[in-house]
C-alpha cells in the first residue's frame, strides 16, 4: 500500500481524502529532476496555446451569435487546454503553484518551492513561444479572410486595458478556478472522469474574461506578432491599420499585464485553494503512521502445518528491541553517517511518543540525489525523504509466518480471484514456482505493539533462527576450510 496517495483502494475521493492526494501532488513536484520539469512546462505552455488557437477559432466570425453562448462555447474549446495538461501531462505554473502545500506541510523550503516555480514559468514561456513561432509562420492569422487575425489582435489589446489593481483581481479570480479544476480530478483516479472534471471550472473562467498568465504568453505576444508582421493586404482584408493597435508591444505586456496577472495566478492558487483547503484538513505532521497504512503481515489464520521446527515460536522471543532509529528531524547527512558507521542500509523512523512515523533507507537518498542533480538542497531532515508506507509485524507473530513471507509471494504462487478462479496457468510445480520467483520484501520489519514500537525483526535474524534445521555445524566443515585457506596462503 503507498503512503503517498490515499489507503482508499475504490478511486474515488471524499474531500478530507483529496487533500491528501494534493499534498501527495504537490510534493512530487519537487522529485522531479529539472530536465523534466522544463520538459514538461514546454509542453504544458504548447497545450494552453493550442487551447487559445481554438478559442479563437471558434469565437470567430460569432457576430450574429449572443455575447455569452459564443465566449461560453470559446471557454469549453479552452477547456482543451487542460485536458492535455491533466491526462497527456505537463506542468503547468498555474497549477504548480499548488506546490505551496508542500511548503505548509514541511516537506519542502519556500526557496525550493520558488525554484520550481521558476523553472515552469520558463519552460511554460519556452513552450508558448515555440507555439507561437508556427501558428504565425502558418500565416493562422490570415483564417476567414483575416477574422481571425483581428479576433486575436482585439482580444491581445483588450488584455493591456486592465488597471493593474484589475488584472490582480482578474489573475485572482482565474486561478482560483483553475486550481479548483485540477483539486476536482483528485476526487478520482479515473482518467475520463478527470477530463470531464476541468471542463466547466475552465470554461467559466474563460467566457468571464479571467487572466491566466500562461495563456497570455502566446496570446498576446500573437497580437504583437502580427501587428508587427502583417502585410499590408491582411490590413486591407480587415479594415484596420496597424496604428490601432499600437499598444500592444512587450513593455505594455509585461508591465500592464504579465506582472499582475502572475501575482494574482499565484494569491488565487496557492493562497485561496492550495492553502485554504490546508487550513481546513490539515493534521498535525509527524504523527504515527495511520493504522490503514500500517500493512500487518498476518491474520489468526495464516497458520502451516510443520513437525520439523519448533512452529510456535514467536516474534518476541528473538526481536532485537535495542535496534537503531532514526528521529524525523534529524538531518539527512547526520542520519546517513550513522547509517553507514553502523553498516545499516535503513532505519524505522519514530517520534517523540515512541511511535512509527516512517522508514528512512540509502535508496531515499539515492532518488533524492538523483532528483535534485546531486545538488541536494541544504536543510533536508529525514522527514522530508522517509516513506510512511509501512509493513509491521506483532510480537505474536509466529517464525514460520515471517519465513512464509520472505520466501513466498502468494497472489503470485497462487495467481487466483477472490473467487478462486485461476488467473493464468503454468506447467511447473508449485515448488518449482516457489523458487523460480522473485520478489522484494522489505529487510527490516518494525514490531509494533498497542501501536508502540518495541523492536525490529530483519531477513537474517528470520534465516538465523532457522539455521538449527540443518543441523548443527559441523567442525569438519571448519577444518577443511582451515586447511584450503592454508594451502592458498
Amino acid at each position: 500500500m503507498s503512503a503517498n496517495l490515499s489507503p482508499n483502494t475504490s478511486g474515488q475521493f471524499n474531500p478530507s481524502e483529496m487533500m491528501d492526494q494534493a499534498a501527495y501532488y504537490a510534493l512530487a513536484k519537487s522529485k522531479k529532476p529539472t530536465s523534466m520539469v522544463i520538459g514538461l512546462a514546454v509542453m504544458a505552455g504548447v497545450f494552453i496555446g493550442i487551447a487559445f488557437i481554438f478559442y479563437i477559432t471558434v469565437t470567430t466570425g460569432n457576430a450574429q451569435t449572443g455575447w455569452g453562448i459564443s465566449r461560453f462555447a470559446g471557454g469549453l474549446a479552452f477547456s482543451l487546454g487542460l485536458i492535455l495538461v491533466v491526462i497527456g501531462g505537463g506542468e503547468l505554473f498555474t497549477s504548480s503553484v499548488l506546490s505551496a502545500i508542500a511548503v505548509a506541510n514541511k516537506q519542502i523550503s519556500f526557496g525550493k518551492m520558488l525554484g520550481i516555480w521558476g523553472k515552469v514559468y520558463i519552460g511554460n514561456f519556452i513552450g508558448a513561444t515555440l507555439l507561437l513561432a508556427l501558428v504565425v509562420s502558418a500565416g493562422m492569422y490570415q483564417n476567414d479572410g483575416g477574422q481571425w487575425g483581428l479576433n486575436a489582435l482585439n482580444i491581445a489589446q483588450h488584455k493591456l486595458h486592465h488597471q493593474p489593481l484589475e488584472a490582480f483581481a482578474l489573475g485572482i479570480l482565474c486561478n482560483l478556478l483553475v486550481c479548483l479544476a485540477v483539486w476536482l480530478t483528485f476526487c478520482s483516479t479515473n482518467m475520463l472522469t478527470k477530463a470531464i472534471m476541468v471542463i466547466l471550472p475552465v470554461a467559466m473562467f474563460v467566457s468571464s474574461g479571467f487572466e491566466h498568465c500562461v495563456a497570455n504568453m502566446f496570446m498576446v505576444p500573437l497580437g504583437i506578432a502580427i501587428q508587427q508582421l502583417a502585410p499590408p493586404e491582411f490590413w486591407l482584408a480587415v479594415g484596420a491599420s496597424p496604428e490601432q493597435y499600437a499598444d500592444l508591444n512587450i513593455i505594455n505586456f509585461i508591465t500592464a499585464n504579465l506582472i499582475p496577472v502572475t501575482l494574482g495566478n499565484i494569491v488565487g492558487g496557492a493562497g485561496l485553494v492550495g492553502l485554504g483547503y490546508w487550513t481546513i484538513f490539515s493534521r498535525p505532521q509527524l504523527n504515527a503512521v495511520p493504522t490503514s497504512q500500517i500493512t500487518p503481515l498476518f491474520t489468526d489464520s495464516d497458520t502451516k502445518e510443520i513437525t520439523e521446527m519448533n512452529a510456535n515460536k514467536t516474534v518476541n522471543q528473538f526481536m532485537d528491541i535495542n535496534a537503531y532509529v532514526l528521529r524525523p528531524e534529524m538531518p539527512v547527512e547526520v542520519a546517513l553517517d550513522n547509517l553507514l558507521e553502523r553498516h545499516l542500509s535503513g532505519a524505522i523512523v519514530i517520534n517523540s511518543h515512541n511511535e512509527v512515523v516512517g522508514f528512512f533507507s540509502e535508496h531515499d537518498v539515492l532518488v533524492e540525489l538523483w532528483c535534485e542533480d546531486y545538488l541536494p538542497e541544504k536543510g533536508r531532515t529525514v522527514a522530508d525523504l522517509m516513506k510512511a508506507d509501512i509493513t509491521s509485524i506483532s510480537p505474536k507473530d509466529t517464525l514460520l509466518q515471517l519465513a512464509e513471507f520472505y520466501a513466498i509471494d502468494k497472489p503470485t504462487l497462487y495467481p487466483t480471484t477472490d473467487m478462486g478462479y485461476a488467473t493464468s496457468y503454468s506447467t511447473l510445480s508449485v515448488n518449482d514456482r516457489a523458487r523460480d520467483m522473485r520478489i522484494a520484501k522489505p529487510r527490516i520489519l518494525p514490531v509494533i505493539e498497542d501501536n508502540k514500537f518495541v523492536g525490529i525483526v530483519t531477513r537474517g535474524d528470520v534465516v538465523s533462527q532457522l539455521r538449527s534445521i540443518y543441523g548443527e555445524r559441523m567442525e569438519v566443515v571448519k577444518t577443511q576450510e582451515e586447511e584450503i585457506e592454508a594451502v592458498v596462503a
